[in-house]
């Protein structure tokens, strides 16, 4: 299974999450909910630790790499993302085809595709830059380190803000799968399925970075208007 890894950016650090991550989480979580609509968050600190749990037991299970999101300025916790579905294509075609686990030492094994979800912010954090730059170390890890041939993203249909986001990044649309399960709200739901390939990252990579630079840019100086002579 992938091995955890620190991913640092200029804005964003990813750590691997770990039990001491949850009350920071709690607490991220609990600063504003109203964006939460589409997205499962844990509310309370008994929540929290309750989804770190899992989020470990899935990592233990080689099905996920969870991270702690964290502002690299000044060391806050601001939410949490995670690789999941993360699925091995070696060794022979089997049918019908199921997600396997990897051949050889599972300890040094990489994915052959992943997902990259269950991405949330604290409210405070959610238009800063910080999203877009974690998913750009997520990718590059994926892309240029793992070596994977596909990553897919999803999201609620209804979701527009996020699917806008995923849309951002570069990713293809493939479709929505119409009434695919449960929303939180408890509404039967679409979802809506996207991917990058491994031949598409150097331009996706390009998009990604230019939007980072040119948020962090400064602003052009504003010139005086020239007069106008009487």
């Amino acid at each position: 299974m992938p091995v955890p890894v620190t991913l640092t950016g200029r804005t964003v650090r990813l750590e691997p999450l770990t039990e001491q991550h949850a009350p920071a989480l709690a607490a991220a979580a609990a600063a504003d909910r109203t964006s939460y609509a589409f997205t499962p968050v844990p509310q309370g600190l008994d929540a929290t630790r309750a989804y770190v749990a899992a989020a470990l037991a899935d990592q233990a299970a080689g099905r996920a790499l969870p991270f702690a999101t964290v502002r690299a300025c000044d060391g806050l916790v601001v939410g949490a993302t995670r690789f999941a579905e993360l699925d091995y294509w070696q060794g022979p075609v089997v049918w019908p085809p199921v997600p396997r686990g990897p051949l050889g030492d599972p300890a040094t094994a990489v994915p052959d595709a992943a997902e990259v979800g269950g991405t949330w912010l604290a409210a405070h954090a959610q238009g800063t830059g910080i999203n877009t730059e974690a998913k750009l170390l997520m990718l590059r890890h994926a892309f240029e380190t793992w070596g994977v041939r596909r990553i897919s993203l999803r999201a609620d249909a209804r979701n527009l803000r996020s699917r806008a986001a995923i849309e951002r990044l570069g990713a293809v649309c493939e479709g929505v799968r119409r009434a695919h399960t449960r929303g939180l709200d408890g509404e039967v739901r679409g979802t809506a399925f996207y991917s990058i390939l491994a031949e598409e990252w150097p331009a996706v990579r390009d998009i990604i970075e230019l939007r980072i630079a040119a948020a962090s840019a400064p602003s052009a100086p504003e010139h005086p208007r020239p007069l106008i002579p009487a």
